[in-house]
């Protein structure tokens, strides 16, 4: 990315799954190539997402303890759990990216997510880079290993996933802080590795590290009509 370049900063409260992947699409289908780009930050209620291509019925009736809620991506991949997370969610102009390809792209993108970490002491690579990890995929999320997913003290700590238009990029990925009760598909958090922090350090220390990576500019912002809009007629679906 550009360095200098302004992002509006989107911060929203822990909403239900259905929410928080409504906000994501209504930033996504609204973005328009003139748009600042937004770089937004949330957390969850109890609750857990699924892939696109996943069909939600055949979740809700095996972990109905979340009592449906859940919600399906934009993206894709596998089962995903929430309420013990932090995530991030970017809409950005392809343009930017336009001379990087994919990998290229989450490579870039995801770096922040390093200066992160490091900032928490921790010595983070990409699965990519390190011998013993063999990439694959799983049902669950955090259970498969893809190139650019976060690797710390040889487990793996949260995951990214893209959807591309003409005009836009899209990511989103997700910080696991605490030990969840969901069984050994919930994957490892950073309560695992011995490294407590609260969700508010959390997200201080995301924007911060973003900020720092880019040398850019963030704004802070909420949804405009347009977007409220979108969200309200998605929701209403």
């Amino acid at each position: 990315m550009k360095k200098g370049m302004k992002l509006r900063f989107i911060r929203t409260e822990a909403l239900d799954a259905a929410q928080n992947m409504a906000v994501d699409k209504a930033l996504a289908l609204t973005y328009k190539k003139d748009h600042l780009p937004i770089f937004r930050l949330y957390t969850w209620q109890p609750s857990f997402t699924i892939g696109v291509s996943q069909i939600l019925d055949d979740y809700n009736t095996k972990f109905e303890e979340f009592k449906n809620n859940s919600a399906k991506r934009m993206t894709g991949g596998g089962v995903l759990f929430h309420g013990h997370d932090v995530s991030y969610s970017l809409v950005l102009p392809s343009e930017e990216f336009k001379n990087l390809s994919v990998k290229e792209s989450y490579e870039q993108i995801c770096s922040f997510l390093l200066t992160f970490y490091a900032s928490l002491g921790l010595n983070a690579h990409y699965a990519k880079d390190l011998e013993g990890i063999n990439l694959s995929k799983s049902e669950f999320c955090q259970v498969g290993f893809e190139a650019y997913d976060i690797i710390i003290n040889g487990v793996k700590i949260g995951g990214n996933a893209q959807k591309r238009t003409k005009n836009m990029i899209f990511q989103h990925g997700s910080v696991p802080l605490f030990t969840s009760k969901v069984d050994q598909k919930i994957g490892h958090s950073l309560q695992d590795i011995d490294v407590n922090i609260d969700f508010e350090t959390c997200i201080d220390k995301l924007k911060d590290a973003f900020e720092k990576t880019f040398e850019c500019e963030l704004i802070d912002d909420e949804l405009n009509d347009e977007e409220e809009q979108y969200l309200n007629d998605i929701l209403k679906d």
